[in-house]
């Protein structure tokens, strides 16, 4: 097996792609390769082989390994018992994973990845969210992008069920995009998982987001869109489940709306329907979910008096919600502008 720092080295490396970092781990330990003379110039540009053989790209991989730990992120190679194992089975797969929270490697056989455009209609989301809720509910683990839209939506319905869901990130897990999604972020991580294959300190350039989204893909056995126009690019993670051999399937949209233009091209061209997580199931052949109880009223609002702050825990006491569903309502009231966040972690009704 691969040391994890060999892997972080190579995927350090500027320019040097996953897959031909990959090839050349299979021809042996880094090390003896470096060693040769002539090593391996059909895979090593001479920048990368300057790197690797002068040890800067070594020594930056201890530097990021140490700041990763501070930070409290996992780094996971690729050949680690809880990477993802359907992921791994991709096509160029990370070599190693930037993690916060908890990885179940087995897990992608019950994984859907739920996904659409960032400025997804009211009834995009809602059904997002509902959709996402009920294969929860059903024991599929949701898998998106944490993006504005349908993503964020989709992650609220999962763990509304209660359930579980990962986020894949195109940014460092310290730079998480949007910052307004960083208390659902936090809400995923209790019992999911927040990940990137991108170092600490990246921007989320708009380059990296074709590479998230092939990263979604090759996570989940299927890949759902809710809503996606003729140029989302919710539709590069569809092409990267294709690509894949996973199953594609698609929510239908009116023709005049434009949200709809990439989900009904989709339809036509082969992609399952989906009018609920029923049918989801049933393409996977999985068991549809249990009949939900009645939605709570909203406790959390009720629990904060304006004018008044209170802390997460002075919330959870008086509402009684888990803490990740706390934590995504606090979230959606602060965006709705229902209550204001304060240092120190308070929350006040406007």
């Amino acid at each position: 097996m691969d040391s994890t720092l060999d892997l972080l080295t190579l995927a350090l490396v500027p320019g040097l792609a996953s897959r031909a970092a990959g090839e050349l781990l299979g021809r042996g330990p880094l090390s003896e390769a470096l060693a040769r003379p002539a090593p391996h110039a059909d895979l090593l540009g001479p920048p990368a082989l300057e790197a690797l053989r002068s040890g800067s790209a070594r020594r930056d991989a201890e530097a990021e390994a140490r700041r990763a730990e501070a930070l409290g992120i996992r780094i996971v190679g690729r050949d680690e018992p809880d990477y993802p194992a359907w992921l791994r089975r991709a096509y160029g797969p990370p070599l190693v994973l930037w993690v916060r929270g908890r990885l179940v490697a087995s897990e992608g056989e019950r994984a859907v990845a739920v996904v659409g455009s960032r400025a997804a209609t009211g009834l995009g989301l809602t059904f997002a969210r509902a959709l996402a809720r009920d294969l929860a509910t059903a024991g599929v683990v949701v898998v998106s992008g944490l993006a504005r839209g349908v993503d964020a939506a989709a992650h609220r319905g999962a763990l509304d069920a209660p359930g579980r869901t990962v986020a894949v990130l195109g940014s460092g897990l310290d730079r998480l995009y949007p910052p307004e999604n960083d208390l659902l972020a936090r809400a995923i991580e209790r019992d999911g998982v927040v990940a990137s294959e991108f170092p600490l300190g990246t921007r989320p350039w708009k380059s990296h987001f074709p590479r998230r989204n092939r990263t979604i893909a090759g996570w989940a056995r299927a890949t759902v869109v809710v809503e996606a126009g003729a140029r989302s690019g919710a539709l590069s993670t569809a092409r990267a489940a294709l690509d894949e051999g996973r199953d594609v399937m698609a929510v239908p949209g009116h023709p005049s709306q434009p949200g709809a233009s990439g989900t009904n091209a989709l339809l036509r061209d082969g992609a399952a329907l989906v009018r609920g997580a029923e049918d989801v199931l049933a393409e996977l052949g999985l068991a549809p979910p249990e009949p939900r109880p009645p939605a709570p009223a909203d406790e959390v609002l009720a629990s904060l008096a304006r004018g008044v702050p209170a802390g997460v825990d002075e919330i959870q006491a008086r509402c009684g919600l888990a803490l990740p569903s706390l934590l995504v309502r606090l979230a959606e009231l602060e965006i709705e502008r229902a209550v204001v966040r304060l240092p120190g972690a308070l929350f006040v009704r406007s």
